[in-house]
Parts: C-alpha cells; sequence; structure tokens
C-alpha cells in the first residue's frame, strides 16, 4: 500500500490541504481546518504485522519503514507543490494488547500561520515518542533502498548504515 500511495503523489483538496492523493477520500469530509483534513487524510499506522516481535528486532524495521515511507512522501511533496513545506510526524508506541508490540503512526501536514500547530509541544508527549520531520532532515540521504520483501511485494526500507 505504501510503495502506491509514494507513487500516486500529493493533492490539493478545495480548502486547499495537501493530501495524498492515494489517501484521499472520493466524499469530502467536513473538518475544522486545513490541519485537522491534511492529518486526518494523510495519518495511517505503518504496517509492522510481518515484523517479528522482539523489540530489538522489531524496533529498527519499524523505524527504517516509518522514515523510509517520510522520506519517499517528502520528496514528492517538494516535487508537486514546489516547497518543503509539508511536514511528516512519526510516533512510535505500544499497542494495548496483550502483547505490547511496538507499532507506528505516520501523518502528513502543512503549518500555517493561521491555523494552530498539529502538537504544540512535543515534548509534552509522555503516552508515545514523537518526531516532527522536514525534508532538511535527509539532507545527504541520496536514495532510500528498496530491500524487503513483504507478501511478493517490495517495501521501501531506510538505508542501513554503512559502519
Amino acid at each position: 500500500m505504501f510503495l502506491e500511495v509514494v507513487e500516486r503523489g500529493w493533492s490539493l483538496t478545495a480548502a486547499g490541504g495537501r493530501v495524498l492523493a492515494s489517501l484521499r477520500p472520493e466524499a469530502s469530509g467536513i473538518y475544522v481546518d486545513r490541519l485537522s483534513e491534511e492529518t486526518t487524510v494523510n495519518g495511517r499506522g505503518m504496517t509492522d504485522y510481518d515484523l517479528p516481535a522482539a523489540p530489538d528486532e522489531r524496533t529498527p524495521l519499524l523505524v527504517r519503514r516509518c522514515l523510509a515511507y517520510v522520506c519517499a512522501c517528502l520528496r514528492t511533496a517538494r516535487e508537486e507543490f514546489g516547497d518543503t513545506r509539508v511536514k511528516a510526524y512519526v510516533s512510535l508506541s505500544y499497542a494495548d494488547t496483550e502483547e505490547a508490540l511496538l507499532t507506528s503512526n505516520v501523518t502528513f501536514c502543512t503549518p500555517l500561520p493561521d491555523v494552530r500547530p498539529y502538537l504544540q509541544d512535543l515534548e509534552a508527549v509522555t503516552d508515545a515518542a514523537v518526531a516532527e520531520i522536514s525534508l532538511e532532515d535527509f539532507e545527504g540521504v541520496e536514495d532510500v533502498e528498496d530491500v524487503a520483501d513483504f507478501e511478493g511485494r517490495s517495501v521501501w526500507m531506510w538505508p542501513r548504515s554503512s559502519s
């Protein structure tokens, strides 16, 4: 699913929201503001049911997968909109299940002067680890690697460090 999302790119809603075209609902919803529209439409849990349960194996794979998706989406946003204003938010938290596996959610939004920020204070979030990521955070990264096989399909993964 995530490869197709990246490949289909971005679109603008009637309200001017920047949304991933594959995730845009056919019927327009009613949102309080553009921030609500963007975060609702663009937000998804990262696929993780193919990952091992052991935290020392699961965590780096899940984080790499999130970063690869974020990097690819932010690059296509720059191509579509001609700027780097779209920001990604990645959260990591433990599922409220018996296994308490680490899970992740990713969303995208465009900070605007007339709209409240998505998160007022990242440091105040206590039930998850949250990162705000911009395209500038990926400076020097040539490309993400297509290294994982997921149900017979490639999954984008963040490159492993060479050290």
